[in-house]
């Protein structure tokens, strides 16, 4: 589960735990570990978490990220 607050750092963390390091510099460059990567704030992980913690610790930066970007892009990442 990543919660990155960028597209970039998103799309880089979600390629190297599905594909391997990207950037072939990290100690996962060319293992493809393909493990499902999910942003933290997509609703498959809201509905899952504790409504309370999840407002207390995630709810302020729904409404400051890009959050449709950030969903996007996880989701490009884990489908392809």
């Amino acid at each position: 589960m990543l919660g990155s607050p960028d597209e970039e750092s998103t799309e880089i963390f979600a390629e190297t735990v599905t594909n391997g390091d990207p950037t072939y510099v990290g100690s996962l460059a060319g293992k493809a570990l393909g493990l499902p990567v999910y942003h933290v704030l997509e609703s498959e992980i809201k509905e899952q978490a504790n409504a309370n913690v999840y407002e207390s610790e995630v709810g302020a930066m729904e409404d400051a990220l890009p959050k449709d970007e950030l969903i996007s892009t996880t989701r490009r990442v884990r489908d392809s």
